[in-house]
C-alpha cells in the first residue's frame, strides 16, 4: 500500500489537500472510491474524537485492491467562505457535491485507475447527497451508502433532538421547554416548502443553520434522485446507530429501492454511526465516540468484495 498527496479542485478557488491510497505494486487500472463525509467540518480522515473511519476504510480497501481517494472538505479548508454574509447562502452543492464530482473526474483522469469503475461511499450526510452527487457529474459505477437516509436533514435533526429530550427525566422542568422549542424549529423547516429559495434567504434559521441551507437541499429530494438510478447501491446501516435510525432511515432505504435488483442492503448489529463497536458504559450516547475505535472488519471486508464483485 502507498499514499500520494493530491489536489481536488486544482485551479479553482478552493483547491483541498487530500489523499490518495493505492494497492501495492498493482499490474493494472484498478477500481477506486471517493470517500464523502458527513456533516460539519470535517478532515480527510473524517475525524470524530477518537475515531478516523475513513482512514480505516482507505487502508482497507487498499489492500483489497482497490484504490482511495479522501480529502478536507471545504469547510475544513475554507470556513471564512461560509461565516458572515457568505453564512446565509450556504448549501451543499458548495459544501459537498462540486467537490465530489471533482474528485471522481481527478480518478477518471488517472490512467492507474479502472475509469469504468470508480465509485463513491458516501457517510451520514455524504451517503445521503450521493444520489444528487452522482446525477450531477459524478456518474460513478456505483454508490455505497454508509448510514445514509432518504428522509430531509431536518427531520433527522427533529428526531436526534427529539429522542435527547426524551431522554431526560419526567421531573426535569427543562423537559418541556425543550420539547416546544424543538417543534417549533420543526414548524419553522415545514413553513420552506411554501417558499421560494429567494424567499429562504432571509427566512428565520432552522435548528441553528440557514433556512437557505435546508430549502436548498429539499429541492433535490433524495428519494426521487435514488428511484432514477440505474446503477448498483449498497446500502450499510449499523444496527445500535443513534443519529441514523435503522427502523426508521434503513428500513426507508429498502422501500424506496424496492424492487431495484442492483439494490443491497446490510445490517451490522451492534454497531454505531461510524460502523464501530462500542460496549462500554457510554454506550448509547454520543460519549462513545471519545473512545478510540476502528470501523468493523466485517464492514470493511463487505465494502470490497461488493466493489470487486462490481467488476
Amino acid at each position: 500500500m502507498t499514499e500520494e498527496e493530491v489536489t481536488v479542485g486544482a485551479g479553482t478557488s478552493h483547491p483541498l489537500k487530500g489523499l490518495l491510497t493505492l494497492p501495492a505494486h498493482p499490474s493494472h487500472p484498478v477500481p477506486s472510491v471517493v470517500l464523502v463525509q458527513g456533516s460539519g467540518a470535517s478532515d480527510r480522515d473524517e475525524t470524530v474524537l477518537g475515531y478516523k473511519p475513513f482512514r480505516d476504510i482507505a487502508y482497507s480497501l487498499a489492500k483489497q485492491g482497490i484504490a482511495v481517494l479522501r480529502y478536507d472538505k471545504r469547510t475544513y479548508s475554507y470556513p471564512e467562505q461560509f461565516t458572515g454574509a457568505a453564512a446565509a447562502t450556504i448549501n451543499v452543492k458548495d459544501e459537498v457535491v462540486d467537490d465530489a464530482v471533482a474528485a471522481a473526474n481527478l480518478l477518471k483522469a488517472d490512467q492507474r485507475m479502472d475509469s469504468a469503475h470508480v465509485y463513491l461511499a458516501g457517510h451520514s450526510l455524504g451517503g445521503m447527497l450521493a444520489p444528487r452527487i452522482d446525477s450531477e457529474g459524478g456518474n460513478f459505477a456505483g454508490l455505497i451508502l454508509l448510514a445514509g437516509s432518504p428522509r430531509t436533514l431536518w427531520e433527522i435533526m427533529y428526531d436526534q433532538n427529539m429522542a435527547a429530550i426524551h431522554s431526560l427525566p419526567d421531573a426535569d422542568p427543562v423537559k418541556a421547554q425543550a420539547a416546544t422549542a424543538v417543534n417549533a424549529e420543526l414548524a419553522k423547516a415545514k413553513a420552506l416548502a411554501g417558499m421560494t429559495l429567494e424567499q429562504a434567504k432571509t427566512a428565520p434559521g432552522v435548528f441553528k443553520m440557514p433556512a437557505y441551507y435546508f430549502k436548498e437541499m429539499d429541492m433535490h429530494n433524495t428519494a426521487e434522485l435514488a428511484r432514477k438510478l440505474t446503477k448498483p447501491v449498497l446500502v450499510l446501516q449499523g444496527g445500535d446507530d443513534i443519529q441514523v435510525y435503522p427502523a426508521t432511515d434503513f428500513s426507508l432505504w429498502k422501500e424506496v429501492l424496492k424492487g431495484d435488483a442492483a439494490a443491497s442492503f446490510k445490517l451490522y448489529p451492534g454497531l454505531n454511526h461510524f460502523f464501530v463497536n462500542y460496549e462500554g458504559k457510554d454506550a448509547g450516547t454520543a460519549a462513545e465516540y471519545n473512545t478510540p475505535g476502528m470501523v468493523d472488519g466485517q464492514v470493511l471486508s463487505d465494502m470490497g468484495q461488493w466493489i470487486l464483485g462490481q467488476q
